[in-house]
């Protein structure tokens, strides 16, 4: 089941991380970045049907 709720302890603090991760990265090297960092999160999560509902809810 996908979890829409919060549930980051501290949200503000990885958006921080977040954007400072793409700090001097041009916009290629940055959806390369996000591309990378979608596929490390999707095999961490390792569940195709959650993974579905994340797509459908992307959308």
């Amino acid at each position: 089941m996908l979890t829409l709720m919060p549930n980051l302890p501290d949200p503000d603090g990885f958006y921080d991380e977040l954007i400072r991760a793409h700090s001097g990265l041009s916009q290629e090297q940055s959806d390369a970045f996000n591309a990378r960092l979608i596929l490390t999160l999707a095999n961490h999560i390792g569940d195709r049907a959650v993974l579905t509902a994340a797509l459908e809810a992307a959308k």
